[in-house]
């Protein structure tokens, strides 16, 4: 056992420390063995348990979790890619986010990164054409975690969503790797118009609770949007802006704003 348990940690460190982290809390909440079992010690990857976390969350009478956890065991297998992003979302959460104190909490509990999860499979799927699928697992998304993320959308790694509540980000927006926003952000449009209409956000980037980016406009890598912001025109690497409409008010405050996730506008 000790020879396996190394074996793993020196080739899945992340997965490694879920299943210490999980046999720990079966210790101390036997309560919870169904779900830590089946969610996690049930699963020789992580890969195999996010797409059954995924499925049960995402069935319904319209699809059953078995067939969803076959969709999603179906993307883990063929895109390696996806469970390298899960990782790095898994680790942006528990570096990010001070209520976030084990890696196992957003597998269990955290609606932002069980969202992000979910996107990750719908995205895969849009990749692939199946679209009327994938639209499937956007609309259950939504209508269980309150994220609606468009999937064909295209999300870079690292990406944490804290309280993940009243958040959209629409079809032709991009996002960077490492950013870091709060509930109630929509990367959203200004009309009706077709074609490439949503904002492009950099590596990076730190949006605040209730910001609203509209229109195809770019975001520069390392930026800062306060909360409430209404951002309509392109935004320079490293600023802070605030307002309705936001305007520049100063640096970003920090190299790396998204991980800080230091909110405070000192230059004011």
């Amino acid at each position: 056992m000790a020879q396996r348990r190394a074996q793993l940690a020196s080739l899945d460190p992340v997965w490694s420390r879920i299943i210490e982290e999980a046999e720990a809390a079966l210790r101390d909440e036997p309560l919870l063995g169904g779900l830590i079992h089946s969610s996690i010690l049930h699963h020789p990857t992580l890969e195999r348990a996010l797409a059954y976390r995924i499925a049960l969350k995402l069935s319904s009478g319209e699809m059953s979790a078995q067939l969803l956890r076959e969709i999603a065991d179906e993307a883990y297998a063929a895109d390696p890619d996806l469970g390298q992003a899960a990782r790095a979302d898994l680790v942006a959460v528990y570096d990010r986010d001070p209520a976030c104190h084990r890696f196992i909490e957003p597998i269990l509990f955290f609606k932002g990164f069980q969202a992000i999860a979910a996107y990750r499979v719908a995205h895969w799927l849009w990749r692939e054409g199946r679209r009327d699928l994938a639209y499937f697992l956007q609309m259950r998304a939504s209508e269980l975690f309150s994220v609606d993320i468009h999937p064909a959308a295209r999300i870079g790694r690292g990406l944490m969503i804290d309280h993940a509540h009243a958040v959209v980000i629409g079809e032709t927006a991009v996002v960077g790797d490492n950013v870091s926003m709060l509930h109630s952000v929509t990367l959203g449009g200004t009309g009706k118009e077709d074609g490439d209409r949503h904002p492009k956000i950099g590596d990076g980037v730190l949006i605040g609770a209730g910001a609203k980016v509209l229109g195809n406009i770019r975001v520069g890598t390392c930026s800062r949007i306060a909360a409430g912001s209404v951002v309509l025109a392109d935004v320079p690497p490293c600023k802070t802006v605030a307002g309705v409409p936001a305007r520049i008010v100063g640096e970003a405050g920090c190299a790396q704003p998204a991980v800080t996730m230091d909110q405070v506008i000192r230059d004011l």
